[in-house]
Protein backbone atom coordinates (compact mmCIF):
# COMPACT_ATOMS: atom_id res chain seq x y z
CA UNK A 1 0.00 0.00 0.00
CA UNK A 2 1.41 3.37 -1.01
CA UNK A 3 0.62 6.82 0.25
CA UNK A 4 0.51 8.31 3.69
CA UNK A 5 -1.69 5.63 5.20
CA UNK A 6 0.58 2.93 3.82
CA UNK A 7 3.56 4.70 5.30
CA UNK A 8 1.83 4.60 8.69
CA UNK A 9 1.68 0.82 8.42
CA UNK A 10 5.37 0.73 7.51
CA UNK A 11 6.24 2.79 10.59
CA UNK A 12 4.00 0.55 12.70
CA UNK A 13 5.83 -2.56 11.46
CA UNK A 14 9.13 -0.93 12.42
CA UNK A 15 7.83 -0.20 15.90
CA UNK A 16 6.71 -3.80 16.31
CA UNK A 17 9.99 -5.21 15.00
CA UNK A 18 12.14 -3.02 17.24
CA UNK A 19 9.95 -3.99 20.20
CA UNK A 20 10.72 -7.65 19.48
CA UNK A 21 14.42 -6.80 19.21
CA UNK A 22 14.26 -5.06 22.60
CA UNK A 23 12.48 -8.06 24.11
CA UNK A 24 15.08 -10.50 22.76
CA UNK A 25 17.99 -8.36 23.99
CA UNK A 26 16.44 -7.97 27.44
CA UNK A 27 15.81 -11.73 27.59
CA UNK A 28 19.46 -12.39 26.77
CA UNK A 29 20.57 -10.03 29.52
CA UNK A 30 18.15 -11.53 32.03
CA UNK A 31 19.52 -15.03 31.32
CA UNK A 32 23.20 -14.11 31.18
CA UNK A 33 23.83 -16.32 34.21
CA UNK A 34 21.37 -19.11 33.37
CA UNK A 35 23.11 -22.42 32.82
CA UNK A 36 22.39 -23.90 29.40
CA UNK A 37 20.88 -20.71 28.00
CA UNK A 38 21.82 -19.93 24.40
CA UNK A 39 21.85 -16.36 23.15
CA UNK A 40 18.97 -15.40 20.84
CA UNK A 41 18.95 -13.11 17.86
CA UNK A 42 15.89 -11.77 16.08
CA UNK A 43 15.97 -12.07 12.30
CA UNK A 44 14.14 -9.33 10.38
CA UNK A 45 12.54 -9.78 6.99
CA UNK A 46 11.55 -7.02 4.61
CA UNK A 47 7.87 -7.04 3.79
CA UNK A 48 7.61 -6.90 0.00
CA UNK A 49 5.15 -5.01 -2.17
CA UNK A 50 1.65 -6.29 -2.50
CA UNK A 51 0.52 -8.58 -5.28
CA UNK A 52 -0.14 -7.05 -8.69
CA UNK A 53 -3.93 -6.62 -8.96
CA UNK A 54 -4.18 -7.21 -12.72
CA UNK A 55 -2.24 -8.33 -15.75
CA UNK A 56 -1.77 -4.82 -17.17
CA UNK A 57 -1.77 -2.96 -13.90
CA UNK A 58 1.33 -1.60 -12.28
CA UNK A 59 2.10 -0.78 -8.66
CA UNK A 60 4.48 1.89 -7.50
CA UNK A 61 4.75 0.29 -4.04
CA UNK A 62 8.37 -0.47 -3.05
CA UNK A 63 7.84 -2.16 0.29
CA UNK A 64 5.60 -2.52 3.29
CA UNK A 65 8.02 -2.37 6.21
CA UNK A 66 9.66 -5.13 8.25
CA UNK A 67 8.61 -8.14 10.25
CA UNK A 68 10.37 -10.47 12.70
CA UNK A 69 10.55 -13.67 10.70
CA UNK A 70 12.09 -15.80 13.44
CA UNK A 71 14.27 -15.85 16.54
CA UNK A 72 17.49 -17.85 16.07
CA UNK A 73 19.61 -19.56 18.70
CA UNK A 74 23.28 -18.72 18.24
CA UNK A 75 24.63 -22.24 18.05
CA UNK A 76 27.01 -24.20 15.84
CA UNK A 77 25.96 -27.87 15.41
CA UNK A 78 29.61 -28.88 14.97
CA UNK A 79 30.64 -27.20 18.22
CA UNK A 80 27.67 -28.78 20.00
CA UNK A 81 28.75 -32.21 18.76
CA UNK A 82 32.36 -31.62 19.82
CA UNK A 83 31.20 -30.32 23.19
CA UNK A 84 29.22 -33.50 23.87
CA UNK A 85 32.16 -35.66 22.78
CA UNK A 86 34.75 -33.82 24.86
CA UNK A 87 32.53 -33.57 27.94
CA UNK A 88 31.90 -37.31 27.78
CA UNK A 89 35.63 -38.00 27.67
CA UNK A 90 36.26 -35.45 30.42
CA UNK A 91 33.67 -37.06 32.70
CA UNK A 92 35.27 -40.46 32.06
CA UNK A 93 38.79 -39.32 32.93
CA UNK A 94 37.80 -37.11 35.86
CA UNK A 95 35.85 -39.86 37.61
CA UNK A 96 38.55 -42.45 36.99
CA UNK A 97 41.31 -40.11 38.19
CA UNK A 98 39.34 -39.18 41.30
CA UNK A 99 38.70 -42.78 42.33
CA UNK A 100 42.25 -43.96 41.66
CA UNK A 101 43.69 -40.99 43.54
CA UNK A 102 41.50 -41.82 46.52
CA UNK A 103 42.68 -45.43 46.49
CA UNK A 104 46.30 -44.32 46.16
CA UNK A 105 45.93 -42.08 49.21
CA UNK A 106 44.56 -45.04 51.16
CA UNK A 107 47.64 -47.11 50.36
CA UNK A 108 49.72 -44.76 52.54
CA UNK A 109 52.82 -45.41 50.45
CA UNK A 110 55.40 -44.21 51.07
CA UNK A 111 54.71 -43.66 54.74
CA UNK A 112 55.05 -45.02 58.24
CA UNK A 113 51.64 -46.72 58.20
CA UNK A 114 51.94 -48.62 54.92
CA UNK A 115 52.74 -52.24 54.19
CA UNK A 116 56.36 -51.48 53.25
CA UNK A 117 57.03 -49.89 56.63
CA UNK A 118 55.31 -52.81 58.39
CA UNK A 119 57.51 -55.29 56.52
CA UNK A 120 60.63 -53.34 57.51
CA UNK A 121 59.59 -53.33 61.18
CA UNK A 122 58.84 -57.07 60.98
CA UNK A 123 62.33 -57.78 59.63
CA UNK A 124 63.85 -55.62 62.37
CA UNK A 125 61.89 -57.56 65.02
CA UNK A 126 63.27 -60.84 63.61
CA UNK A 127 66.81 -59.49 63.85
CA UNK A 128 66.12 -58.48 67.43
CA UNK A 129 64.83 -61.98 68.09
CA UNK A 130 67.99 -63.52 66.61
CA UNK A 131 70.02 -61.41 69.05
CA UNK A 132 67.94 -62.54 72.03
CA UNK A 133 66.21 -65.83 71.16
CA UNK A 134 65.40 -66.56 74.77
CA UNK A 135 63.67 -63.25 75.40
CA UNK A 136 59.89 -63.44 75.77
CA UNK A 137 59.75 -59.72 75.01
CA UNK A 138 61.59 -60.18 71.72
CA UNK A 139 59.26 -63.05 70.77
CA UNK A 140 56.20 -60.98 71.66
CA UNK A 141 57.55 -58.02 69.73
CA UNK A 142 58.04 -60.24 66.69
CA UNK A 143 54.44 -61.47 66.84
CA UNK A 144 53.23 -57.90 67.22
CA UNK A 145 55.19 -56.84 64.14
CA UNK A 146 53.82 -59.82 62.23
CA UNK A 147 50.28 -58.79 63.21
CA UNK A 148 51.03 -55.26 62.00
CA UNK A 149 51.96 -56.59 58.56
CA UNK A 150 48.78 -58.66 58.41
CA UNK A 151 46.69 -55.68 59.54
CA UNK A 152 48.28 -53.37 56.95
CA UNK A 153 47.62 -55.84 54.12
CA UNK A 154 44.05 -56.48 55.27
CA UNK A 155 43.43 -52.74 55.52
CA UNK A 156 44.48 -52.22 51.92
CA UNK A 157 42.32 -55.13 50.79
CA UNK A 158 39.30 -53.69 52.64
CA UNK A 159 39.90 -50.27 51.13
CA UNK A 160 40.01 -51.65 47.59
CA UNK A 161 36.94 -53.81 48.21
CA UNK A 162 35.14 -50.90 49.84
CA UNK A 163 35.89 -48.68 46.86
CA UNK A 164 34.67 -51.43 44.53
CA UNK A 165 31.44 -51.66 46.50
CA UNK A 166 30.98 -47.89 46.33
CA UNK A 167 31.52 -47.94 42.58
CA UNK A 168 29.02 -50.75 42.09
CA UNK A 169 26.44 -48.70 43.97
CA UNK A 170 27.39 -45.64 41.91
CA UNK A 171 26.95 -47.64 38.72
CA UNK A 172 23.40 -48.58 39.67
CA UNK A 173 22.57 -44.93 40.40
CA UNK A 174 24.23 -43.73 37.19
CA UNK A 175 22.34 -46.23 35.04
CA UNK A 176 19.10 -45.17 36.70
CA UNK A 177 19.92 -41.54 35.90
CA UNK A 178 20.70 -42.47 32.29
CA UNK A 179 17.23 -43.96 31.91
CA UNK A 180 15.56 -40.92 33.49
CA UNK A 181 17.49 -38.47 31.29
CA UNK A 182 16.79 -40.56 28.19
CA UNK A 183 13.07 -40.45 28.97
CA UNK A 184 13.24 -36.69 29.50
CA UNK A 185 15.04 -36.25 26.18
CA UNK A 186 12.36 -38.25 24.36
CA UNK A 187 9.71 -36.00 25.94
CA UNK A 188 11.69 -32.91 24.95
CA UNK A 189 11.90 -34.21 21.37
CA UNK A 190 8.12 -34.52 21.32
CA UNK A 191 7.60 -30.98 22.61
CA UNK A 192 10.14 -29.54 20.14
CA UNK A 193 8.47 -31.29 17.21
CA UNK A 194 5.03 -29.97 18.22
CA UNK A 195 6.33 -26.43 18.76
CA UNK A 196 8.14 -26.26 15.43
CA UNK A 197 5.22 -27.77 13.54
CA UNK A 198 2.83 -25.20 15.01
CA UNK A 199 5.18 -22.28 14.41
CA UNK A 200 5.63 -21.54 18.12
CA UNK A 201 8.88 -20.38 19.70
CA UNK A 202 10.90 -23.51 20.47
CA UNK A 203 14.16 -21.89 21.59
CA UNK A 204 13.67 -22.68 25.28
CA UNK A 205 12.72 -26.27 24.44
CA UNK A 206 15.84 -26.59 22.27
CA UNK A 207 17.98 -25.34 25.17
CA UNK A 208 16.48 -28.06 27.37
CA UNK A 209 17.00 -30.65 24.63
CA UNK A 210 20.69 -29.77 24.29
CA UNK A 211 21.19 -29.83 28.06
CA UNK A 212 19.71 -33.33 28.32
CA UNK A 213 21.82 -34.57 25.40
CA UNK A 214 24.96 -33.16 27.02
CA UNK A 215 24.17 -34.91 30.29
CA UNK A 216 23.63 -38.22 28.48
CA UNK A 217 27.02 -37.81 26.83
CA UNK A 218 28.64 -37.08 30.20
CA UNK A 219 27.04 -40.18 31.66
CA UNK A 220 27.63 -42.64 28.83
CA UNK A 221 29.58 -41.01 26.00
CA UNK A 222 26.46 -41.29 23.82
CA UNK A 223 26.51 -39.71 20.36
CA UNK A 224 23.69 -37.56 18.98
CA UNK A 225 22.10 -37.12 15.57
CA UNK A 226 19.83 -34.17 14.76
CA UNK A 227 16.40 -35.11 13.41
CA UNK A 228 14.46 -33.27 10.74
CA UNK A 229 11.72 -32.47 13.28
CA UNK A 230 14.23 -30.75 15.61
CA UNK A 231 14.77 -33.64 18.02
CA UNK A 232 17.96 -35.52 18.83
CA UNK A 233 18.55 -39.26 18.49
CA UNK A 234 21.10 -40.72 20.90
CA UNK A 235 23.01 -43.99 20.56
CA UNK A 236 25.47 -45.96 22.69
CA UNK A 237 28.20 -47.45 20.50
CA UNK A 238 25.73 -47.64 17.62
CA UNK A 239 22.84 -49.07 19.64
CA UNK A 240 19.86 -46.63 19.69
CA UNK A 241 18.95 -45.32 23.12
CA UNK A 242 16.64 -42.44 22.18
CA UNK A 243 14.89 -42.45 18.81
CA UNK A 244 12.66 -39.46 18.35
CA UNK A 245 9.97 -39.54 21.00
CA UNK A 246 10.81 -43.07 22.24
CA UNK A 247 13.51 -43.91 24.79
CA UNK A 248 14.95 -47.31 25.59
CA UNK A 249 16.15 -48.53 28.97
CA UNK A 250 19.78 -49.29 29.77
CA UNK A 251 20.22 -52.40 31.87
CA UNK A 252 23.33 -53.88 33.52
CA UNK A 253 23.52 -57.36 31.99
CA UNK A 254 26.50 -58.76 33.93
CA UNK A 255 29.09 -57.62 36.44
CA UNK A 256 26.80 -56.08 39.05
CA UNK A 257 23.60 -57.55 40.41
CA UNK A 258 20.46 -55.55 41.12
CA UNK A 259 21.45 -55.58 44.80
CA UNK A 260 24.88 -54.08 44.03
CA UNK A 261 26.89 -57.29 44.46
CA UNK A 262 29.72 -58.53 42.26
CA UNK A 263 28.73 -61.54 40.16
CA UNK A 264 32.33 -62.24 39.10
CA UNK A 265 31.84 -61.30 35.44
CA UNK A 266 32.89 -58.25 33.43
CA UNK A 267 30.42 -55.38 33.40
CA UNK A 268 28.24 -55.40 30.27
CA UNK A 269 25.11 -53.51 29.27
CA UNK A 270 22.03 -54.02 27.17
CA UNK A 271 19.37 -51.59 25.92
CA UNK A 272 15.76 -52.68 26.17
CA UNK A 273 13.76 -50.96 23.45
CA UNK A 274 10.15 -50.04 24.20
CA UNK A 275 7.83 -52.77 22.99
CA UNK A 276 10.71 -55.06 21.94
CA UNK A 277 11.27 -58.23 24.00
CA UNK A 278 14.79 -58.88 25.22
CA UNK A 279 17.67 -56.46 25.10
CA UNK A 280 20.28 -55.45 22.54
CA UNK A 281 23.82 -55.89 23.86
CA UNK A 282 25.92 -52.73 23.79
CA UNK A 283 29.27 -53.58 22.17
CA UNK A 284 32.63 -52.22 23.22
CA UNK A 285 33.34 -49.97 26.18
CA UNK A 286 31.08 -47.08 27.14
CA UNK A 287 32.40 -43.61 27.80
CA UNK A 288 31.39 -41.03 30.36
CA UNK A 289 30.87 -41.75 34.04
CA UNK A 290 29.23 -45.14 33.45
CA UNK A 291 32.14 -46.29 31.29
CA UNK A 292 34.68 -45.08 33.85
CA UNK A 293 32.99 -47.00 36.65
CA UNK A 294 32.79 -50.13 34.50
CA UNK A 295 36.50 -49.85 33.64
CA UNK A 296 37.42 -49.43 37.30
CA UNK A 297 35.39 -52.48 38.30
CA UNK A 298 36.73 -54.62 35.45
CA UNK A 299 40.39 -53.58 35.36
CA UNK A 300 42.08 -51.12 37.71
CA UNK A 301 40.64 -52.19 41.07
CA UNK A 302 40.68 -55.98 40.47
CA UNK A 303 44.22 -55.78 39.11
CA UNK A 304 45.50 -54.18 42.31
CA UNK A 305 43.49 -56.57 44.46
CA UNK A 306 44.95 -59.57 42.61
CA UNK A 307 48.47 -58.18 42.97
CA UNK A 308 47.94 -57.64 46.70
CA UNK A 309 46.58 -61.18 47.04
CA UNK A 310 49.71 -62.51 45.37
CA UNK A 311 51.94 -60.53 47.74
CA UNK A 312 50.02 -61.74 50.80
CA UNK A 313 50.02 -65.35 49.64
CA UNK A 314 53.71 -65.42 48.74
CA UNK A 315 54.63 -63.68 52.00
CA UNK A 316 52.60 -66.05 54.16
CA UNK A 317 53.69 -69.20 52.32
CA UNK A 318 57.38 -68.31 52.51
CA UNK A 319 57.22 -67.46 56.22
CA UNK A 320 55.09 -70.52 57.01
CA UNK A 321 57.51 -72.84 55.21
CA UNK A 322 60.52 -71.45 57.01
CA UNK A 323 58.74 -71.30 60.37
CA UNK A 324 57.74 -74.95 60.02
CA UNK A 325 61.40 -75.85 59.50
CA UNK A 326 62.35 -74.51 62.94
CA UNK A 327 61.55 -75.37 66.55
CA UNK A 328 59.77 -73.39 69.23
CA UNK A 329 60.88 -72.69 72.78
CA UNK A 330 59.79 -76.16 73.95
CA UNK A 331 61.65 -77.92 71.14
CA UNK A 332 58.51 -78.77 69.16
CA UNK A 333 58.44 -78.26 65.39
CA UNK A 334 57.12 -74.88 64.37
CA UNK A 335 53.68 -74.64 62.81
CA UNK A 336 52.18 -72.09 60.43
CA UNK A 337 53.02 -68.51 61.36
CA UNK A 338 50.27 -66.96 59.21
CA UNK A 339 46.84 -68.11 58.15
CA UNK A 340 44.57 -67.01 55.30
CA UNK A 341 41.65 -68.03 53.15
CA UNK A 342 42.95 -69.08 49.70
CA UNK A 343 39.95 -67.37 48.10
CA UNK A 344 40.91 -64.04 49.68
CA UNK A 345 44.52 -64.09 50.91
CA UNK A 346 44.97 -60.35 51.46
CA UNK A 347 41.60 -59.82 53.08
CA UNK A 348 41.93 -62.70 55.56
CA UNK A 349 45.65 -62.70 56.42
CA UNK A 350 46.18 -63.18 60.16
CA UNK A 351 48.89 -64.35 62.57
CA UNK A 352 48.22 -68.01 63.32
CA UNK A 353 49.91 -68.15 66.75
CA UNK A 354 49.49 -65.94 69.78
CA UNK A 355 51.77 -67.66 72.32
CA UNK A 356 55.32 -66.18 72.14
CA UNK A 357 56.77 -69.53 73.20
CA UNK A 358 55.43 -71.07 69.97
CA UNK A 359 57.71 -68.89 67.85
CA UNK A 360 60.15 -71.25 66.10
CA UNK A 361 63.33 -69.22 66.33
CA UNK A 362 65.63 -72.22 66.72
CA UNK A 363 66.91 -74.47 63.96
CA UNK A 364 67.78 -77.20 66.49
CA UNK A 365 65.32 -79.57 68.19
CA UNK A 366 65.13 -80.30 71.87
CA UNK A 367 64.64 -76.77 73.15
CA UNK A 368 68.18 -75.66 72.34
CA UNK A 369 68.58 -71.89 72.60
CA UNK A 370 69.33 -70.98 69.01
CA UNK A 371 68.48 -68.11 66.65
CA UNK A 372 69.38 -69.61 63.29
CA UNK A 373 65.78 -69.96 62.13
CA UNK A 374 64.99 -66.40 63.18
CA UNK A 375 67.69 -65.23 60.77
CA UNK A 376 66.28 -67.48 58.06
CA UNK A 377 62.78 -66.07 58.71
CA UNK A 378 64.14 -62.58 58.13
CA UNK A 379 65.73 -63.76 54.89
CA UNK A 380 62.44 -65.35 53.82
CA UNK A 381 60.81 -61.93 53.57
CA UNK A 382 61.28 -61.43 49.84
CA UNK A 383 58.02 -59.76 48.80
CA UNK A 384 59.24 -56.18 49.14
CA UNK A 385 60.23 -56.09 45.48
CA UNK A 386 56.91 -57.47 44.28
CA UNK A 387 55.01 -55.11 46.55
CA UNK A 388 57.07 -52.14 45.38
CA UNK A 389 56.38 -53.03 41.74
CA UNK A 390 52.67 -53.33 42.54
CA UNK A 391 52.48 -49.93 44.24
CA UNK A 392 54.73 -48.24 41.70
CA UNK A 393 52.69 -49.63 38.82
CA UNK A 394 49.48 -48.43 40.42
CA UNK A 395 51.00 -45.01 41.05
CA UNK A 396 52.08 -44.80 37.41
CA UNK A 397 48.52 -45.63 36.34
CA UNK A 398 47.14 -42.90 38.59
CA UNK A 399 49.65 -40.35 37.30
CA UNK A 400 48.89 -41.30 33.70
CA UNK A 401 45.14 -40.90 34.17
CA UNK A 402 45.65 -37.56 35.92
CA UNK A 403 47.80 -36.31 33.04
CA UNK A 404 45.19 -37.44 30.52
CA UNK A 405 42.46 -35.70 32.54
CA UNK A 406 44.49 -32.48 32.66
CA UNK A 407 45.18 -32.59 28.92
CA UNK A 408 41.55 -33.35 28.20
CA UNK A 409 40.49 -30.46 30.44
CA UNK A 410 42.53 -28.10 28.26
CA UNK A 411 40.78 -29.35 25.14
CA UNK A 412 37.34 -29.30 26.76
CA UNK A 413 37.89 -25.76 27.99
CA UNK A 414 38.93 -24.66 24.52
CA UNK A 415 35.79 -26.16 22.96
CA UNK A 416 33.60 -24.62 25.66
CA UNK A 417 35.24 -21.24 25.13
CA UNK A 418 34.60 -21.40 21.39
CA UNK A 419 31.00 -22.34 22.01
CA UNK A 420 30.61 -19.65 24.66
CA UNK A 421 31.84 -16.99 22.25
CA UNK A 422 28.93 -17.86 20.00
CA UNK A 423 26.21 -18.95 22.40
CA UNK A 424 27.10 -16.99 25.52
CA UNK A 425 25.57 -13.64 26.41
CA UNK A 426 27.88 -10.64 26.09
CA UNK A 427 26.40 -7.87 28.20
CA UNK A 428 28.23 -5.13 26.29
CA UNK A 429 26.98 -6.44 22.98
CA UNK A 430 23.42 -6.77 24.24
CA UNK A 431 23.56 -3.23 25.59
CA UNK A 432 24.57 -1.99 22.14
CA UNK A 433 21.73 -4.00 20.60
CA UNK A 434 19.26 -2.50 23.04
CA UNK A 435 20.45 1.02 22.30
CA UNK A 436 20.26 0.39 18.55
CA UNK A 437 16.72 -0.98 18.91
CA UNK A 438 15.76 1.95 21.13
CA UNK A 439 16.98 4.55 18.65
CA UNK A 440 15.38 2.70 15.75
CA UNK A 441 12.13 2.60 17.71
CA UNK A 442 12.39 6.36 18.33
CA UNK A 443 13.08 6.95 14.64
CA UNK A 444 10.04 4.89 13.63
CA UNK A 445 7.96 6.81 16.13
CA UNK A 446 9.27 10.05 14.59
CA UNK A 447 8.22 8.81 11.16
CA UNK A 448 4.76 8.14 12.50
CA UNK A 449 4.62 11.64 14.08
CA UNK A 450 5.69 13.21 10.79
CA UNK A 451 3.04 11.26 8.88
CA UNK A 452 0.45 12.31 11.42
CA UNK A 453 1.40 15.95 10.87
CA UNK A 454 1.18 15.50 7.11
CA UNK A 455 -2.25 13.90 7.35
CA UNK A 456 -3.43 16.64 9.66
CA UNK A 457 -2.39 19.24 7.11
CA UNK A 458 -3.96 17.26 4.27
CA UNK A 459 -7.27 16.63 6.01
CA UNK A 460 -7.81 19.68 8.16
CA UNK A 461 -6.00 22.51 6.39
CA UNK A 462 -6.17 21.83 2.67
CA UNK A 463 -8.19 24.58 1.03
CA UNK A 464 -8.51 26.57 4.22
CA UNK A 465 -7.51 30.22 3.90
Amino acid sequence: MTGSFGSLNTALSALRYQQVALDVASTNIANSGTEGYVRRRVVGQTMGAGAVPGLWSRSNEVGSGVTASRVDRMVDPFLDMRSRTEHGQQAYLDLKAGVLSRVETGLAEPGNSGVAAALARFRTSLHDLSNAPGSEAARGQMLGAAATVADAIRLQARQVEGESGDQRAKLLVAVSEVNVVAGDLAAANRHVAVALASGADATTLLDARDGLALRLSELTGATATVRADGGLDMALNGVPLVTGQVAGQVRIATGVTAAGADDGQPVTFTIDAVGVPGGTPVPGVLGGEVGAVADLLDNALPAYAMGLDAVARDFADALNTQHAAGYDGAGAPGGALFGYDPADPAGTLTVAITDPSKVAASALPGGVLDATNADKLASAITVEGAYQRLVTGFGSTVASVQRLAANQRTLTTQIDSSREQLAGVNLDEETVNMLAAQHAYEAAARVMTTLDSMLDTLINRTGVR
